[in-house]
């Protein structure tokens, strides 16, 4: 009785510990291959799985997107320029049979082909290329290496640039080259303001031209707009022609009062007195009264 309660004891322990030895479980984001004698028996989805111990062996592969960052490659673009390139990349296993099969470590395997691909790319673009048109050289970079990660059942998702480490002496290069783009853009508004103010002060030319007093209106403008803060005291000339004219005038009458009056002759001094003639008067060539007369 002892002895068969033994051996039951001992079926049960091997039992146990063969359903131990068998009994696999494959999370929701893992797929499983098993191999039976060395060979490929199939896939395993997600779930409780039972194997034969000892016969076969099963491989949990994750199908999780992947984040793999590329080290720092220096480059030499096609323009002679040295730079330090960083990127970042995405991929997942979307064959879990072949990324077991195909290869032996498909996340070195990536860094590795990443690393001289970004290389290879980056070098066939200019410097201005490659700082401008980030998103064409990580398309190119995503398309090269889709092809060969196709036959290890990788994709890669998603490669970007993430940094790009240029010589000081280029940046200060680069930040001269923006100055100067800057100053040019600043003179050309300024010469394009400069443009429209001459035009505008020549329409307003015209209209002053054809309206004598609208510039002496402008002028009382300036006036008022010269004392509105402080008490101030203002030397304004006038016009010049205009002053030149009414100093003409002035001189002439001054000098047309200066002239004598004579008085009538009486009929007794007629005969023995001379004959007098009136001054006449003759415009100076200076601008001052000239009077002419007879002795």
């Amino acid at each position: 009785m002892k002895a068969v309660i033994i051996v039951a004891v001992v079926v049960a322990a091997l039992a146990l510990l063969a359903f131990a030895l068998s009994a696999r479980v494959i999370k929701p984001y893992e797929e499983g291959v098993l191999f039976r004698f060395g060979r490929v028996v199939g896939e395993r989805k997600p779930g409780f799985r039972l194997i034969i111990p000892i016969v076969d062996v099963l491989h949990r592969v994750s199908l999780r997107i992947v984040t793999m960052p590329i080290q720092s490659q220096g480059i030499i673009t096609r323009d002679n320029v040295s730079v330090d390139v960083s990127a970042v990349a995405y991929f997942k296993v979307v064959d879990a049979v072949k990324s077991v099969v195909a290869i032996e470590d498909v996340a070195a395997a990536i860094d590795q082909i990443a690393q001289t691909t970004l290389r290879k790319v980056v070098g066939q673009h200019t410097l201005d290329q490659t700082l401008s048109e980030t998103d064409k050289i990580n398309l190119d970079i995503r398309k090269i290496l889709d092809v060969t990660t196709v036959e290890w059942g990788v994709e890669v998702t998603l490669v970007e640039l993430k940094d790009i480490q240029l010589p000081d002496t280029m940046k200060r290069a680069m930040a001269r080259q923006a100055e100067a783009e800057r100053e040019k853009r600043a003179k050309i508004i300024n010469a394009e303001g400069e443009s429209l103010a001459a035009a505008a002060l020549g329409e307003a030319s015209d209209t002053m031209m054809a309206h004598p007093l609208a510039l002496q209106l402008r002028n009382l403008q300036s006036l008022v707009e010269i004392g509105v803060d402080k008490n101030t005291t203002v030397v304004f000339p006038a016009p010049l022609m205009t002053t030149i004219a009414e100093l003409g005038t002035f001189l002439q009458r001054e000098a047309v009062a200066a002239i004598p009056t004579v008085p009538p002759a009486t009929s007794g001094s007629a005969a023995t007195s001379p004959r007098t003639t009136p001054p006449v008067e003759k415009a100076p060539s200076n601008g001052g009264p000239e009077t002419v007369g007879s002795p």
